[in-house]
Parts: C-alpha cells; structure tokens; sequence
C-alpha cells in the first residue's frame, strides 16, 4: 500500500510540475526556456524518484496497481455507457413540431390525477413519454417532466432549487421542473416533494400570466423561472392538513373555492380501501391545496390552477424509464465489451428509482431499448 501511495504522490507531482511550466509561460509570461528548465531541474528529480518505486512493483507491489486499473475500467466504462445513453436520448426526443401536432388534448384520453416524468434532459420531451402513449394512449391530465440536475456549488438554497417552466400551449398542462441541488446536498423526496413543486406550479402560471403573457399560448418550449423568489409565493393556494382519506376529499373550506372531484365513487372506494391495506401510505402530513376565491383577469388562469388542485388532489404517479442497453450488431468488439460490462452494471447497481428515493407504490416504469 506505501507503494501504491508513492507513485501517486510522484505522479501528483509530475503533473504539477508540467501544469507550472504553463504558467510560467502562459500567466506570469515567462520566457519559454525558463519553463523548460524548470521542468528538466525538477522532473528529472522526480523521475528518479518514480522509477526507484517501479523497481519494486515485480515483489508484490502490482496487486494494488492491478486494483487501481479494475476500478479506473469500470469508472471509465460507467462513464461511457452514461454518455452514449445520453445522446441516444438526444438524439431521439420527440420535437416541439410532432407535439404541437397532437391537439390540445394531445391526441390521447386524459384522466384524473398528476404524472411525474423523471428524465435527465432539460430539454424537450423525451422519447420514454412517446414510447408510453403508443402502448397506452392515456395519461394524467396535468404532466410534469422532472429533471434532476448536480450544479457546481456545495449546496443550493430551498428557495433556488426549483426552476419551472411550461411546455406547449396552456391547454396541454405541460411543465417541467429542474430540480437543482449542489454537490453536498442530500436529495431526499418526500410528501414535501410534491407540495413545493404543485406551489412552484401554481406560482408560475401566476406570475406568467401577470407577466407578458400575450404569447403564452403560442409558446413552444417557454422560459424557465425559479418562482420562490417572489414576494408573494405560498399566498395563491391555501394549505391544510388532513388526516384521512375522507377528511381530504372534503373540500368546502371557508374562504377558498368549492371544487368538485372528478373521481368516482367506485375509485375512492377502492382507494380508501388500498390506504386502509397499506399503512405505509399514510405516514406523514397529508396537505389538501384550495383555490383563492379570488377574481381572476385572465379566466383561463382559474381554470388551470383548478385543474392543477385537482390533479394534486386525485394524486400523482412516478414514471422513469427501464433502459435495456445493447451494442449495434456491427460494433467493434471492444465497444460490445464495454457496454455488455456498462449493462450488467445497471442491472445490480441501485435503480435510478431508489437513487431518486421514489415511492415505489406510485412507480411506473416504461421499458425502453437502447442500441449504442
């Protein structure tokens, strides 16, 4: 293990010193022999160094350069694989032109209740959402494409986090939300989940719609905002809690607006009964949203914030894609190792769900092909 340590410190140091050759030459605009004898003086020192420590790999000092080189493959391969799937998944998004196509109910029956759609593009729609619809044309009457993204920073504020935006026409009830935590934060999903991310919603089309939004209907693929840096978020839905099923189906509060749920008896029979069967499900607060019984300029507006409480209120599903990733028939034959090896890591390494801390309850998995 001393050897191991020694000959990553020398080669440490060795890339120091080639990095301060360049800034010789290029910060402190040195003269170039300067910093070509300053990389001959000391990298010649620490090449004797390094090769006094290679001279003892033969009497047992390669196991741990054996190991080093197992694990730098599979970084490398988890990596590569990572990558292709990514601009496959680029590549293969629907375009704006094919979802404008659909009509305002996008060619499909809509049904009472709100879909989460884990994706790792923060742009467009992607192909997982198209590969759903073909099998099943039916879906949530309110969508959310939901992307998770690492930001350079150790930790970003609750109040930063969430940056919304709307896909389509207000008549799709499209959104997507990128969820942006720094590298030292812990991203847990809780109830809290879909409370902050039903008020950052209903923010933004408050604040579109006080905006310039005298293109909001025509908007393709519309701007991204971080909405909880208003001075008048929490104040456009009420918040209560309730603790059973009954209690949350009730919805005449004073001072908020009466909605109707659009369930059936049947269903919130069967529901009632699933939470009885599973206790699981009701740990935790349980918050009922109401609408403001306020004037609205814009009818519209209502009507969305309606439909969003609604949505809320029928509940949400997770939908995440199962990739299966295969190598093209006419793949090199390294490459075909690679994502053999890239495949079979997936398959016992924790689930993107499990990562994303997801109910598994509520989890619908698309199963999509991926050929690299």
């Amino acid at each position: 293990m001393k050897l191991i340590c020694g000959i990553a410190y020398l080669i440490l140091v060795i890339v120091t010193t080639c990095l301060t050759s360049l800034v010789i030459i290029l910060v402190w605009h040195q003269s170039p022999i300067i910093a070509l004898a300053f990389a001959l003086f000391f990298g010649s020192i620490e090449l004797i160094f390094l090769s006094s420590y290679c001279t003892k790999i033969p009497r047992g000092g390669w196991i741990p350069l054996v190991l080093s080189a197992v694990f730098m493959v599979v970084m490398y391969v988890w990596h590569y694989g990572s990558r292709k799937k990514y601009l496959l998944d680029m590549h293969d998004k629907i375009s704006m032109r094919s979802i404008l196509g659909l009509g305002p109910s996008l060619g499909i029956v809509r049904v009472p209740g709100m879909g989460l759609i884990y994706t790792e593009l923060a742009t467009g729609v992607p192909a997982s959402f198209s590969h759903f619809l073909t099998n099943l044309p039916a879906f949530y009457q309110v969508v959310v494409f939901v992307c998770v993204k690492t930001v350079p920073v150790p930790c970003v504020p609750h109040e930063e986090r969430y940056l919304i935006g709307r896909i389509g026409p207000q008549t799709f009830r499209m959104y997507r939300c990128i969820v942006r935590n720094g590298y030292k934060d812990v991203y847990s999903h809780e109830n809290d989940f879909e409370n902050d991310l039903v008020m950052s919603i209903a923010e933004f089309i408050q604040l579109e719609a006080e905006g310039a939004s005298g293109n909001a209907e025509g908007s393709v693929d519309g701007r991204m905002a971080v909405v909880r840096t208003s001075g008048k978020f929490g104040t456009r839905l009420l918040m209560s809690e309730s603790s059973s099923f009954e209690e949350r189906n009730n919805i005449n509060l004073p001072g908020a607006l009466t909605l109707t749920s659009s369930k059936s008896p049947t269903l919130k029979r069967l529901q009632a009964m699933y939470e009885q069967e599973s206790p699981e499900l009701n740990t935790g607060r349980r918050i009922r949203f109401e609408l403001q019984n306020v004037i609205y300029k814009d009818p519209r507006v209502k009507e969305e914030l309606m439909e969003l409480v609604e949505a809320k209120r029928s509940g949400a599903a997770y939908v995440i894609g199962h990739s299966h990733v295969k190598a093209k028939w006419n793949s090199s034959f390294i490459k075909k190792f690679a994502i053999n090896l890239y495949s079979f890591l997936r398959k016992n390494c924790r689930s993107p769900a499990v990562g994303l801390n997801i109910p598994q309850i509520s989890l619908i998995k698309v199963g999509m092909n991926y050929h690299v």
